[in-house]
């Protein structure tokens, strides 16, 4: 519905005149009261009644009903100074929507027609209730649908002075789906999962740990930590070497045996075999790799070097160079899983491990594989490493002595992040290979957002607005708004100004709409180019299960200034249940996960996850 008498580009001047004066294409209002609250009426006609009425046949200027009003010749109305074109304003009728059963994706608008200044209403159905804007914050524009389909009474019924209706009522079903066209994009789900974290070997480990509130953070009693700041990370329990076989092992720096576990057991546990693409009866070539890493192990190097001003250039192994590079992990990936179709590498600060994930879903949208590995691994816990983030004061200084979590994310008493190592890894697949196979299937992989801030070689923005456009692309990549997203894996490493500037990007993504988020680097610290990696296997796991692990560290103490709705304390249940039996469905409850990765120098990376029924 629109104007199409442009009525709204003439000035008004309104000014009383009497009935008689009114002729066809006035603009008036029957009393001083009606113009005052914009309720006007174009003239479509007018007819001598008696000597002394005059019958004028009114319809609201941007369209509607007619109505008749018998009017004496010297009664006094208001003018509104405008002649429009009769036969421009159409002629429209509310639709019955006591009668009408309702749909997902369908549209009600609402038009005030007497006012010639109103922009029409709209409301979207979505998970059951009516939207005003689905990817807008303010949580009182919902509506049911019994207040929606009251518009179709009060609302159109009398205007006050004897007048027809005020408002005129339409309902747009929703567009008829789009098959989409061979060859188009796929759609991507998560079929297996892996993870070696501080709470653990295993996603199990990793996820009783997160509902129990443990953390995983220890302190480093080597001797050449001794004289740091700081000695206390987030480290593996485990040695990796002990759980692969030696000779293997030995060619591999920390952060590729890391990864090596992480996806064996995400491989094993989409339900192929053990050995690789081999023995699972798929083509090497249809397969691919896609790890995050900043360095992956840096104490190769800094062991070369040492070996080299102790020993000279022959005590320096030649296997230094080939496991120093940040590309080890997924190259001993490919290697141990005999997977020929790419094996990739990328390098985004914090933000490396999530930026893998949403390369491979690409990879598998846009057929140049059918399955990915993705994910992350770090093994940075050495000293030069910890010294250079203490001197940065990125590092928290708090020790172990109390019993609780050193990182403390979102709490008013945050100062730092405790620096952590592992590796998590997702089996990504296009859904019609997985279906065919008949895989148990956790998720979708549904889509994936970036931005840079452009600020500052290592600080956060603190407007959050390059966060925010990276949250807002990854549910627009996902085909979804907004109002989808239930949950929130949020980055917050626990440093003041890194933590602010997230919960202000959510804020303004969100407004106030309460969706809970938790946050994982109490338990395990950050994890560096990792850390998206794990922290998409515990979103994932969220969505599969219902529940929202607390956020450790924080406490009762939340910054009063985050203003998010941190689950603290206890594992809360996620709104819809998770994919086994949840409530999907019910009104106002949504499919989205977000798990959000931020780096150095302004690295932005957010990943969208869908459950699926």
């Amino acid at each position: 519905m629109s104007n199409s008498s442009d009525s709204s580009q003439v000035p008004f001047a309104p000014h009383p005149v009497t009935a008689a004066e009114v002729i066809p294409g006035d603009l008036i209002a029957l009393t001083p009261a009606d113009a005052e609250r914009a309720c006007w009426y174009v003239v479509t006609h007018t007819l001598p009644e008696t000597p002394e009425t005059i019958r004028v046949t009114l319809r609201p200027p941007l369209g509607g009903t007619d109505h008749d009003e018998v009017l004496g010749r010297d009664r006094r109305v208001i003018s509104g100074c405008r002649r429009l074109d009769v036969g421009s304003v159409p002629r429209l009728v509310s639709d019955d929507l006591a009668s009408v059963e309702f749909r997902e994706g369908d549209r009600v608008s609402s038009l005030r027609v007497v006012d010639p200044g109103a922009d029409e209403v709209s409301y979207v159905r979505r998970w059951g209730v009516w939207h005003r804007d689905l990817d807008g914050g303010t949580g009182d524009d919902v509506l049911t649908d019994a207040e929606v389909r009251g518009w179709g009474g009060a609302e159109t019924s009398g205007a006050g002075s004897g007048s027809g209706g005020e408002f005129v009522v339409r309902h747009h079903a929703r567009p008829e789906r789009v098959v989409a066209a061979v060859g188009g994009p796929r759609r991507v789900v998560v079929t297996g999962l892996g993870a070696v974290t501080p709470l653990g070997v295993g996603v199990d480990e990793l996820w009783r740990g997160l509902l129990d509130g443990r953390h995983g953070i220890r302190e480093l009693d080597g001797e050449e930590f001794a004289e740091l700041p700081v000695r206390v990370a987030g480290t593996v329990p485990v040695d990796p070497m002990e759980l692969l076989p030696r000779q293997a092992a030995r060619r591999m720096n920390r952060a590729a045996q890391f990864a090596v576990l992480a996806a064996r057991e995400a491989w094993g546990d989409a339900g192929f075999v053990a050995g690789g693409t081999r023995e699972s009866g798929l083509d090497p070539e249809r397969v691919g790799v896609s790890l995050g890493a900043i360095l992956g192990d840096a104490s190769v190097l800094v062991g070369g070097d040492r070996k080299l001003r102790d020993k000279g250039p022959r005590g320096v192994s030649p296997l230094t160079t080939p496991m120093t590079v940040p590309s080890q992990a997924a190259s001993q990936v490919s290697l141990d899983l005999h997977i020929t179709g790419e094996a990739r590498t990328v390098t985004a600060a914090c933000a490396s491990g999530t930026e893998a994930i949403g390369a491979a879903i690409d990879r598998i949208r846009y057929g140049r594989v059918d399955i990915a590995l993705a994910g992350g691994a770090e093994a940075v816990v050495t000293p030069a490493i910890m010294a250079s983030f203490a001197a940065m004061r990125a590092l928290s200084t708090r020790g172990l002595a109390d019993g609780s979590s050193p990182s403390r994310p979102f709490a008013k008493d945050r100062d730092g992040f405790v620096n952590g190592e592992g590796a998590g890894v997702l089996v990504l697949e296009a859904e019609e290979h997985a279906r065919a196979r008949g895989a148990r299937i956790y998720c979708e992989a549904a889509g994936w957002g970036l931005s840079a801030d452009a600020h500052h070689m290592a600080a956060p923005d603190p407007s959050g607005a390059g966060v925010a456009l990276a949250v807002r692309r990854a549910v627009r990549d996902a085909g979804g708004y907004v109002a989808d997203v239930v949950h929130v894996n949020a980055h917050a490493t626990a440093t003041v100004e890194g933590d602010l500037a997230e919960a202000g990007a959510l804020r303004a993504v969100f407004g106030r709409r309460n969706v809970p988020v938790t946050a994982l680097k109490g338990n395990l610290g950050h994890l560096q180019g990792a850390a998206g990696g794990v922290e998409a296997v515990a979103t994932v796991l969220t969505l599969h299960h219902g529940v929202v692990p607390p956020t450790v560290g924080a406490g009762s103490e939340l910054d009063d200034a985050i203003g998010l709705d941190v689950v603290m304390g206890v594992a809360r249940e996620l709104p819809g249940g998770g994919l086994g039996g949840g409530r999907a469905g019910v009104p106002g409850v949504g499919d989205l996960a977000l798990s959000n990765s931020f780096g150095f120098g302004g690295h932005n990376a957010v990943l969208a996850l869908r459950r699926v029924g």
